[in-house]
Order: structure tokens, then sequence, then C-alpha cells
């Protein structure tokens, strides 16, 4: 199951000029929509294991948030994720926190950069990106349909449709339903479906080219889902017990116009303009039981009955001129340059609600605008036929207004710089070797949720978050060395990095647990300093034009400096000084072959593991590393393909995202004792799928 074919050039589109894989000089995993389609993965979190220091958060319905080298969020609750520190992009549109619309039906290919891309994309890929691109409409006209069934009611429907609707115009629709009971039984409802997803993705394009000078572009994406979100237990097992289940919805309407006109034989403009409309909804059942849990034991105090819900809608409009100068190689003493402007803004509302029968109704309205104006160039020069330097700058303008319904208002300023020097050198077996130098900043803000709840906090938690309401921004100086070269005539490709983070006041993701307040108080803390750093290694060799292996390997070492955090155990405020830092797996692998059988038959198996980590800086829970096995068999004529697929063959136990507290309420488990709950991934997964080309 390997990301690409070792003869085949791959390009990476998320660059200024759309550079090969084995000539970009940085840390890129690619992965083919065919890996994505012999794995049946149908979002992007079935593929992130692929990529070496690729980290994801479940924390909902769908692991959208993702971590990059140690670096990333983790959850979503009040807090308005205006920006996540690794972004996650569509065909060009920013989708951010939206991201269960990363559905991968007709996708292209899926790129994952690692390392800042603050030149390119400024505080939107602070620490990585991953960018999915989508199949483009086609001359000729054709499409497909598809359909697929799996185990615990799954199932997909899609078609696509795409050719020419003039002689200068041509389309693309592609249309997919994903449906699941999910993995998880409700033992209150006698239910099996309420960690459910359905999902609905509509995808369309329309590209114009009235002449060989100008091209334009429209790109659709509407996506709805209404998935379920029970999946705490207790017992830490696949049994909920929870009579408030909760959900995970998501209806995303994303709009993106594109232009690009040649100038002249060395110059091109292009202009993106986007909007996209989203409306989230989140909560949970917060005690975790039904009613009848505590006549079936003995409970202490009761059960609370609140199901806590995030209710918020996130309008983001952007725009983007690009001039493009040089060309698509560049030979001794010639430049390529790149300059540009950007505008965007966000505008959040969140309507939180907590109807609890201990603490009474809470709720809280609030408003977040942000907008962001910048201007950026990268200038590479060819000192001879082999050796390039490039290097880039950004300088963003960033403001933010904050208020909310408990009175709160605050607002601010700041000044951002993103930077980059690179350096490359064709070597003369072929290979590239490369280094670089980049500096990126992401904006502070506002702590939401601490600032929505001060005054309802008890005295010596104020007096702890009181300078803590507003987080700092937070700066990275990544330092990277990487290798590429394919050798032994095309059949083995390699790619290796080695990198060193410094990051300045990183927002790092804490709670505290305000007891006498009985308040939960989610923050981001930059007071404290990190470091980041490890190696990269990914290999694919064609032993026979019928066989292909491939390795993957990373090793990841992370430190915080010192950060105060209240610990839940000590009930104190602690330093974590020295501690690894969240979701930061040590080491993490993938390897596996690709066979081909016979002419019209092929097999695939493979195996992705990593280390454990740490989940919160409240407490020293972790979670266990883990190693899962994935098989497909697939069938396939030139129109005509079947493929039997399965996930997780070994069933193996692992979690996706943690909480540490005091949940279960039964005297006979010591009641409301500090515990670690795992929220559990997809046991063993299989089905089989059929598509149909014409």
């Amino acid at each position: 199951m390997a990301e690409e074919r070792v003869e085949e050039e791959i390009i990476v589109t998320a660059t200024f000029h759309g550079t090969s894989l084995m000539d970009e000089p940085g840390s890129v995993t690619v992965l083919a929509g065919d890996v994505a389609a012999d794995r049946a993965a149908r979002h992007v979190e079935e593929l992130l294991g692929l990529a070496p220091n690729v980290s994801w958060s479940t924390g909902a319905s769908r692991s959208r948030f993702v971590q990059v080298r140690g670096i990333g969020d983790l959850e979503q609750y009040s807090e308005p994720k205006y920006y996540p520190a690794v972004g996650v992009t569509i065909d060009d549109l920013e989708v951010g926190s939206a991201a269960n619309a990363a559905t991968l039906f007709d996708a292209a290919q899926v790129e994952v950069l690692r390392g800042p891309q603050g030149t390119r994309f400024g505080a939107s890929a602070h620490a990585g990106l991953v960018n999915i691109r989508t199949h483009e409409p086609t001359e000729a006209f054709e499409g497909l349909v598809s359909a697929g069934l799996g185990n615990r009611g799954a199932y997909n429907l899609g078609g696509v449709l795409s050719g020419p609707l003039s002689e200068t115009l041509q389309g693309r629709i592609a249309i997919e339903r994903n449906v699941s009971d999910g993995h998880f039984k409700n033992a209150a409802f006698d239910r099996d479906d309420l960690a459910n997803l359905d999902e609905l993705t509509v995808r369309a394009k329309v590209r114009w080219q009235p002449n060989e000078r100008s091209r334009y572009g429209l790109n659709l994406l509407a996506f709805d889902s209404d998935n379920g979100y029970d999946v705490w237990s207790l017992d830490n097992n696949r049994t909920t017990q929870s009579d408030e289940p909760g959900v995970d919805r998501q209806e995303v309407i994303g709009l993106t116009l594109t232009g690009d006109w040649q100038l002249s034989d060395r110059y091109s403009l292009k202009a993106l303009a986007s909007r996209s409309d989203a409306d989230l909804l989140y909560s949970y059942d917060v005690d975790w039981i039904a009613p009848a849990f505590c006549v079936t034991f003995t409970c202490s105090y009761g059960h609370d009955t609140a199901a806590e819900s995030f209710d918020r809608t996130q309008d983001q409009t952007s725009l983007e001129l690009r001039l493009i100068g040089g060309d698509g190689s560049l030979n001794a003493g010639q430049w390529r340059q790149v300059a540009g402007l950007y505008f965007k803004t966000t505008n959040e509302e969140l309507r939180y609600t907590y109807p609890s029968a201990w603490y009474g109704d809470y709720a809280v309205a609030t408003d977040y605008e942000t907008s962001r104006a910048a201007a950026y160039a990268e200038l590479e020069y060819a000192l001879s036929d082999r050796l390039s330097l490039s290097f880039g700058a950004r300088l963003e303008e960033f403001e933010d207004d904050y208020g909310d319904s408990n009175g709160v208002a605050h607002d601010s300023r700041e000044t951002l710089l993103n930077a980059e020097l690179r350096a490359k050198v064709h070597l003369r077996d072929g290979g590239l070797l490369y280094a670089s130098v980049a500096a990126s900043e992401k904006p502070g803000g506002v702590n939401v949720s601490a600032s929505s709840q001060f005054a309802l906090m008890s005295a010596a938690f104020r007096d702890f978050m009181r300078p803590k309401i507003r987080f700092a921004s937070e700066r990275l100086i990544n330092k990277e060395l990487g290798y590429k070269t394919v050798a032994f005539d095309g059949r083995l490709a390699v790619r290796v990095a080695a990198f060193h983070t410094d990051r300045s006041s990183a927002q790092l993701e804490s709670w505290m647990w305000d007891a006498a307040a009985g308040l939960w108080i989610g923050y981001l803390d930059s007071t404290s300093d990190g470091e980041n750093y490890g190696v990269e290694l990914e290999t694919l060799l064609e032993v026979t034009p019928k066989l292909q292996v491939f390795a993957n390997l990373a090793i990841l070492r992370t430190e915080v400096d010192d950060l105060i955090t209240f610990d839940l155990d000590a009930f104190d405020f602690l330093s974590r000084s020295g501690r690894d830092q969240t979701k930061s797996p040590r080491h993490q692998y993938a390897a596996g072959l690709n066979a081909a059988l016979s002419a019209n038959l092929s097999a695939s198996i493979s195996i992705e593991g990593r280390g454990g980590s740490f989940y919160g800086y409240y407490h020293d829970g972790r979670l266990d590393g883990y190693d899962l096995v994935n098989a497909n068999l697939r069938w396939a004529t030139q129109r005509f393909s079947l493929n039997v697929w399965a996930r997780n063959l070994a069933n193996e136990k692992y979690a996706t995202h943690g909480l540490y507290f005091g949940a279960d309420p039964r005297d006979d488990f010591g009641f409301w004792s500090n515990q670690t709950y795992e929220q559990r991934g997809t046991p063993r997964s299989f089905g089989i799928d059929a598509q149909y080309r014409f």
C-alpha cells in the first residue's frame, strides 16, 4: 500500500509553483487517491497514520484535530479555533474546525506538509498543513458510480459526472453519502447507533478557459453530517450508559473562485476568493449515565442531568492575489519570484448551554471576530545549475474583537512575521540535499471559556487565570536538513529529514477543575516555551514489477520548559517542567506491501503503529501505543472494480483521545476518584466496495 509509484512524478500542489515531490525542499508526504480507495478511507483521519510524525485527536465523531511533530490542537469546546495550528484545506478552501468535511470521495491526492508553511499560508499552517486535492473536470465525458457495504451497518453510495459543457467550459460533480452505526452500544436505550456517522458530501467544479492566456475556476463544497457522539464509558469499554447522547453535526457550504492569467512568457497572475458558512452543533452527556444506573449501583450524591451543548456558526471570507514570475525550472543565474496580498475575515458566534441539576442553568453567548491582512514575497535564485537559494517572508496584521453576554469584552491588534530561508543542491547522483530555517508566528487571542466564567471562579483560580485571560502569540523557529533520492534504476525512492523546532510562548491546551465553583475551565497557556526535534524517513522499493514495499519511520522528542498547571491528583498548582508535550509519541511507523497477483487481481497489507503519549497537562495520564494491521484484495478491469478490505485486522484495542477526572459515582469503584477515560478507536472493520466507470 505505497504512497505513489516509484517512477511517477508526484506534484505537490500546496506550493507556489507546483513542485515535484522529489524536488521540494521540505518534508512532505503525498498519498494518492488509490491509497484511500484500497483502505476504504472515507475521511482523511483514516490516512494520517501513513504520514510520519502526524497524530490526531478525536474528541468528536471525527478526528478533526491534527498534530504535526507534536504541535497542534487537541479538542474544541468554547474556544473559537480561528486558526488550528495545523491547517486543513480542500481545493484551496480552509475548513478549520469544520474538518469533518475532509472526506475523500473523488480525492486525487492528500498532501501532508510538515513544519511551518508561513510564507505561503501564514498562521493557517503554523506547524504544518493537510491539503486535499480532488479530481479536476475532464475534457472527455466520463463518470462513475460506487457502492459499498461494511460491518456495523455501514454503507456508502456515490457518483461522479465529468466532462465538457461547451468548447471552453468543463464541469465535474461528485456526490457521496456515507453511513455507519458506529462501534458503541448504549445500555440505557439498548441501541447501537448513537455514535453513528451520517455524512453527505457534494463537490462541484467548473473550469472555463476562454483563451490560451486565461483560465477561471469555481469550486463548490456542500457537506452535511448528522453524526452521533456517545463514546465515553465509565468502564472504558464500548458500552455507554448516557441518557442524553451527544451529537456532532456540521453543515458547511464553501465556494471558491479562482482566476489565472498569463501576463507574459515569464509572469502570471492568480486570484482566489473564498467564502464558507458553517453551522456546528456539538454536545455530550456531562455525567455519562442515566437515572437507572444509580438504581442498579450505589452512587454517591446521585447524578447530574446536564447535556453540555456548543452551538456555533462560523463564517469566513478570504481574498488573495498572487503574482508569479520566472520559469518552472531554474538554470544558473536565473530568478524566480512570487509576491502576493491576502485578506481574511472570520466571525464565530457561540451559544453555550449547561443546564445542570447540581449547579443550575448556565448559558452564555459569545461573538468573536478576527481579521488578517498580509503581504508576502518569495525569491529563488540559482547560483549554479545544481545549487539554488530561496528566501520568503510574510508580514501579517491581525486584529480580533471579542464580546459575550456576560458583559466581557476584549480586542487586540498585533503584527506577525513569517520568514523562511532555504537552500537545495542537486547532487551528481541525482539526489537532492536541502536545508531550511523557518520562522512562523501564530496570533494570540482570548481564552473564551475562562473569560466568560471569570467572575464565577473561586479566588485562587481567578488569581491564577487573571494574567492568562489573553494568551500570547506563539513563534516557531524550525531548522531542517533533508535528503531525497531515487536509486537502482528508479526502483527505490528515499526521503529523510531531521528537524529541530524551538517554540516560544507555546500555546498549550490545559484545564482546571474549580471544585468550589463547580467549573471546568479550559484555556490556552502561553507562559512556557518548548522544544521539538526528530527524524523522519520514507522509503518505497519496487522489488519486482509486481511487488512494491514501503516503510516509513518517525522519531520525535518534545519538551515543555516550565508550565504551571492545576494538578487534579495533587489538587494544587504544580510545574510540568521538562515533560513531553501532549500527543507526541516518541516513535511512529508504517510499512506494507502491494502485490499484483495477476493481470486483474492485486492485494496489499500494511501495519502502522506508534508509541504512547500524554494527552493533557493537568495530570500524568497516558494513552498507550498501538499497532494496526490493514489489508485489501482488489479485482479490477478497465471499467469495473471490486475491493474487499479490512482495517485493524487484529482488533487492537486502542485510544484516539483521553480524559482524566473523577467521573464514576459508584461507591464500589472509589466514587469520584480520578481515572483515565479513553475514546476508543475503531475496532476491526471490513467490507466490500464496488465501482463502475463509464
